[in-house]
């Protein structure tokens, strides 16, 4: 059985806490609510306190409570924290790291792992400075599930809505585990991505799994431009290697991340190096090396044109356009005096997605190739199937969220170089 200490934020979703603590109970774990001052307006603390069987804590000040167990062994007594729902100021302000009533401060105070659960209005979540706070909160290792999509309680349509508390429950079972440590109790962590690799949350000892290790990822697309104000580009948005960026800081990473033309936040403790074609991602990439593993998962544009100094007007009739190719990325950099340990490369395909990926590896010369089937909506959506292609076969990852293909890849990557170095 697992403690979790739930963090029960404002908003109308909080009345799903409720079913929350009552399937959490049927399942076998105890739940120990925090109930916010803006959740206490929708859900009463009896009410909590019934379902849970568990005193529910409002208040930093409550010397009863403090007598009892005090915020720092409340922090700490859980094994998982579970902040649901987690509206738009509960994640500023853990972003900023601010302390100022209960539940903050056990947020601050735990060494315990921490799963987000967003829900707020589509406009809300979807600011610049919600994401930014976001990025930053997955960057210090702390998980925030994606909020579902659909109509809200504002009359709005977007995603904004608190998954279901099953859909919720049955994450914490697929991405966390129980486990025994010696003379350290229970313990609840990030579940490992792939059997073969690492969770990319720090371990017993506290030690990141990609610490001291220079990860280089780009992503997004390539602009090549036709004229002054047109180019040619494609529908990539950036997102899969933003979150991977993202993920590879949070384990510890010292991170560039060479970014084509997207509208994202920088993920937090990242270096952001911003071009615009494809020969621009290229040497920015050769100016980043050496790294530790390279992972390109930029759709960068095949070929380019030469533009025209001045707007093609559309009384001229058709423009010819004289296509050449752009420098290959990855063919490069598998054949560079500075070639990365770990050399990884993603296969965007419409068809034959496995065939194509094996080829792409053995032509580019690649240590892995992430491919991915971008017929559907895969290209801007927030989920993502990909298959590994590495020299031992192939491996088919369920569908998932972009940012736990994230997690799992950087726990691979991590597997892999720590035992690339113990061979070395």
């Amino acid at each position: 059985m697992s403690r979790i200490l739930l963090i029960v934020g404002g908003g109308i979703a909080a009345y799903k806490a409720a079913e929350l603590i009552r399937l959490a109970r049927k399942a076998g774990h105890s739940v120990t609510p925090v109930l916010t001052a803006g959740g206490a307006h929708f859900v009463t603390p009896m009410s909590l306190a019934a379902l849970a069987e568990s005193p529910v804590y409002t208040s930093l000040w409550d010397l009863k409570d403090e007598a009892e167990m005090g915020h720092i062994q409340l922090s700490r007594a859980a094994d998982l924290i579970l902040v649901c729902p987690a509206t738009a100021d509960l994640i500023a302000r853990m972003a900023a790291g601010i302390a100022d009533d209960l539940a903050t401060t056990v947020l601050l105070a735990t060494d315990k792992p921490v799963v987000v659960v967003p829900a707020m209005n589509v406009r809300m979540w979807q600011h610049p400075a919600t994401q930014r706070n976001v990025a930053q909160l997955r960057a210090d290792g702390i998980t925030v599930l994606d909020p579902d999509e659909g109509p809200m309680a504002c009359g709005e349509f977007g995603p904004g809505r608190l998954p279901e508390p099953s859909a919720i429950l049955d994450y914490l079972h697929a991405h966390t585990t129980v486990r025994a440590e010696p003379d350290e109790g229970l313990s609840f962590s990030i579940a490992k991505g792939p059997e073969s690799g690492p969770s990319t949350t720090s371990g017993p000892t506290g030690v990141e799994p990609l610490a001291g290790r220079h990860i280089l990822v780009t992503a997004g697309p390539t602009h090549e431009p036709i004229d002054p104000v047109r180019v040619i580009a494609n529908r990539s948005s950036g997102k899969q290697g933003f979150a991977i960026a993202a993920a590879a800081a949070a384990a510890g990473a010292r991170v560039t991340l060479i970014a084509g033309p997207v509208a994202l936040p920088t993920p937090g403790g990242v270096a952001r190096i911003d071009v615009e074609t494809a020969q621009q991602m290229a040497d920015a990439v050769e100016q980043a090396l050496p790294c530790d593993a390279a992972i390109f998962v930029a759709a960068v544009a095949d070929w380019k044109v030469d533009p025209s100094p001045s707007k093609l007007k559309k009384s001229a009739g058709s423009p010819q356009l004289r296509f050449s190719p752009n420098p290959d990325i990855l063919a490069i950099t598998a054949t560079h005096p500075l070639r990365p340990r770990l050399l990884v490369g993603f296969a965007a395909e419409t068809h034959d997605v496995v065939a194509n990926a094996i080829s792409k590896r053995a032509a580019k010369g690649a240590d892995w190739i992430v491919a991915n089937d971008v017929s559907g909506d895969v290209m801007g959506g927030a989920r993502n199937q990909v298959h590994l292609v590495t020299a031992g076969g192939v491996e088919h990852w369920p569908e998932a969220a972009k940012d736990d293909v994230a997690r799992h890849l950087i726990a691979r990557i991590a597997h892999f170089l720590d035992e690339k170095n113990q061979t070395e």
